[in-house]
């Protein structure tokens, strides 16, 4: 049989030969020939490109602080020229920068994270008010100085900063690669140094937790705390190796492309705060090391960068620009790294979900923590979904409680699900030491002297002292318990006093004068409860409780003879329901406030003989809302009356005044002085505009409108036009030892107009 014959025509020839099998294979070879060589065929375009072997680039960032911000603007340049980085090593900022590249980003976006990122919170580690408990908001609210306190000597914090605001972001935004342990695996491979504290060694970071590595590589010595990896304690890398060439060489880097942007050694007329001196101890031997690592790079990127700092964060747009100029002076060395066939354009990143599914929750037994009360602060249990956000809320309500040195974690994958694995430290200080000072018009002068002692008794306890010195002695002390998702517990017990002259409401005796509307007097209240609360629905503080109050109330302006105006015991149960979401307690933009208390007085030693069981009901809500940049409003309302006999006006409803601790029904309203109008019921309404003129700088104005009196409730006299009325304009400074507030208040009903002062944190 002869063999079948084929047929094959070639286009360009037009000419057509017989083929056998026998031949076949001589035929396919010069086929596969005719293939590679036409250059109108796509397929032989491609191996021709493929023939061509690219030198592989590697990318080496040194440490700056601010200054860093400079290689956003080479690597915008870099991808402008088509430059495909195939490894990346940085140290200290140049590894967040470079790790955040190296796990998808391009120039464009990390510009944008980087503008979007507050570096005052993160320098200073910001907790969001909202994670902190209501216990935690009013006691962190006070103190302007805390400081360690063991064997009867004070120390001072090891740092300013654990750096959780900055593992927060990192670990969002690095959620792509969160699974991912050899950095080598990385969308570009990548490596960053730290150093160890303790021997002064070189630390290689090419393994493990991405965020982690990041945050001990940038970890500067007294600004953040060291950060510990396989038992080696690490801080910043720039104090041994801020330029790493040679361990990306060792990657298998051809060219190297560095950019430089560490500071030269100064003069000692420019060694005048702390941190210049920090960063020249840093910079001593690493000038020196630089000079040979200068040599052996290809392509060196020097940004002028001298007339700004490690910590110019607010100059972060100018020190970009001069990344980008430096990266355009050697941009034909840049550019001769890219032919037509190797241009590379690198895509944006698409981010993952930011939903997590966590399965199991894995933390080490604590000595003086529960899990419960571990997992009450997590807001979370194993089995839910977050998202970021709420991964986010519940490490900073871990951090804000001060119990923990260190706070680390991440997300090991178990099937489709996540565990969540956390580290946490206990903090080793265990009693702190706190100051504050305080002026205002009822409590005069106060210097705040604190001792608070955590596990004085059981796990999750904290023990708090005030004590306050000045114009009026005044202490309060608390015991609390925690217990997460489950009931908490406390005790508290407080002393107020106060001398002033206040309205004769508070009286139910005559005076010497009755056409006088205030009487002075000597006010001391002494309070003491055992309570109990819980979350309830994961916003609100429900609790309640017993308390026991001894009230003494004199005045050298009665008739009588021991000047006496009460001098009893009571004996109440009281209850209560509470929200706090205000973002700043004193200037709030955002949030919602609502408070409701209900208490009931059971019995009295009565000195005045006329006591009956009666009952107290309060209510108040606020909110407030930014309006456009700097300009917030803030909107309140409150109301309270009295249930059943109306037997002693002691618990009156006294309004006046502004900027003193609040105790009992004590209350603020404008343009009337300190607790100068009284009711056993009373409504009430404010409005604060609120603008930020610049940082932490406020001018305001307020009005308030209030119907107050005797049981204005049983008739129609609290929806009527308001009876009282009053207005201020302020200028508020945030400052250290709290806000400093001056008000000028009148009201169209009073002949006079009233100048308050409140200085510092309210106590």
């Amino acid at each position: 049989m002869r063999p079948k014959q084929l047929s094959i025509l070639n286009k360009q020839s037009k000419f057509s030969f017989p083929m056998t099998i026998g031949n076949y294979w001589t035929v396919a070879l010069a086929l596969i020939s005719i293939l590679v060589f036409n250059p109108q065929n796509t397929f032989s375009q491609e191996i021709k490109k493929d023939s061509v072997k690219r030198p592989k680039i590697g990318l080496v960032l040194s440490g700056g602080g601010a200054k860093g911000f400079a290689h956003i603007g080479v690597l915008k340049v870099l991808e402008e020229a088509g430059i495909k980085i195939d490894f990346i090593g940085g140290t200290s900022m140049g590894s967040v920068i470079g790790g955040l590249y190296a796990s998808g980003y391009n120039a464009s976006q990390i510009d944008s994270i980087f503008k979007k990122t507050n570096f005052d919170e993160l320098i200073n580690d910001y907790i969001p008010r909202s994670s902190k408990n209501f216990y935690g908001k009013k006691n962190d609210e006070l103190y302007a100085i805390v400081l360690p306190f063991s064997n009867f000597k004070v120390g001072i914090p090891e740092a300013l900063s654990k750096g959780m605001y900055n593992y927060n972001l990192l670990s969002s935004l690095t959620r792509n690669v969160r699974h991912i342990r050899d950095f080598n695996k990385l969308p570009t491979p990548f490596l960053c140094i730290g150093t160890n504290i303790e021997t002064g060694e070189e630390v290689l970071l090419n393994k493990g937790n991405l965020v982690q590595a990041m945050m001990a590589s940038a970890a500067f010595p007294s600004l953040f705390t060291p950060v510990e990896i396989d038992g080696n304690l690490l801080v910043d890398g720039g104090v041994v190796n801020n330029y790493p060439i040679q361990e990306v060489r060792n990657l298998g880097a051809d060219i190297i492309i560095g950019v430089d942007v560490q500071d030269d050694l100064m003069k000692r007329k420019n060694l005048k705060n702390a941190t210049r001196i920090l960063v020249q101890i840093t910079n001593l031997q690493s000038i020196d090391k630089m000079k040979s690592k200068i040599k052996d790079t290809d392509v060196y990127i020097k940004p002028d960068i001298r007339d700004f700092g490690v910590i110019s964060f607010d100059k972060g747009e100018e020190i970009i620009r001069k990344g980008e100029e430096a990266a355009f002076a050697v941009y034909e060395k840049i550019k001769s790294l890219v032919n037509e066939d190797n241009f590379y354009k690198k895509p944006k990143l698409k981010l993952a979900t930011d939903t997590i599914e966590i399965k199991k929750i894995n933390s080490e037994l604590l000595d003086n923590y529960t899990k419960e009360y571990i997992r009450g602060k997590l807001r979370f249990k194993p089995g839910s979904t977050i998202t970021y956000d709420d991964l986010k809320t519940g490490i900073n309500n871990l951090n804000a409680t001060q119990n923990f040195s260190t706070i680390s974690y991440c997300l090991q994958p178990d099937g489709k699900q996540d565990d969540l694995d956390l580290v946490l430290k206990e903090n080793p200080t265990q009693t702190y030491l706190k100051l504050g000072l305080h002026y205002d018009g009822l409590y005069k002068s106060g210097i705040l002297l604190n001792l608070t002692h955590k596990k004085t008794f059981l796990k999750n306890d904290v023990t708090s002292l005030d004590v306050i010195l000045g114009d009026n002695f005044r202490y309060d002390l608390n015991y609390y318990v925690e217990n997460g998702f489950n009931i908490s517990f406390g005790f508290r017990s407080r002393l107020n006093q106060f001398n002033r002259n206040v309205t004769t409401s508070i009286s139910n005796l005559e005076t010497q004068n009755p056409n006088v509307n205030l009487i002075n007097v000597d006010f001391l209240d002494l309070t003491n409860q055992a309570y109990f609360q819980t979350i309830f629905v994961q916003k609100f503080l429900m609790g309640g409780g017993l308390e026991y109050k001894y009230l003494k109330i004199n005045s050298p302006t009665l008739s009588n003879n021991e000047n006496i105006i009460d001098k009893s015991n009571y004996m109440s149960v009281f209850g209560y329901l509470k929200y706090d979401s205000f973002d700043n307690k004193s200037f709030p933009h955002s949030g919602l406030y609502f408070s409701s208390d209900l208490q009931t007085y059971l019995a009295s030693s009565d000195y005045t003989n006329k006591f009956k069981p009666f009952s107290i009901a309060k209510a108040e809500v606020a909110f407030a809302k930014t309006l456009f940049r700097r300009a917030t409003v803030k909107i309140g309302a409150d109301a309270g009356f009295n249930i059943g006999s109306d037997s002693v006006p002691f618990f009156n409803f006294i309004l006046g005044g502004y900027g003193y601790s609040k105790i009992n029904n004590f209350n603020y309203f404008y343009g009337y002085d300190f607790l100068s109008i009284a009711g056993n019921s009373y409504i009430k309404s404010t409005i604060t505009l609120d603008y930020e003129i610049f940082k932490k700088n406020h001018v305001n104005f307020s009005a308030n409108y209030a119907n107050l009196g005797d049981d204005i409730f049983g008739t129609v006299d609290w929806i009527s036009m308001p009876k009282y009325s009053g207005y201020a304009v302020g200028y508020g400074l945030e400052t250290i030892i709290g806000p400093i507030e001056i008000k000028q208040s009148w009201s169209p009903e009073m002949s006079k107009s009233f100048t308050w002062f409140s200085i510092g944190f309210l106590f």
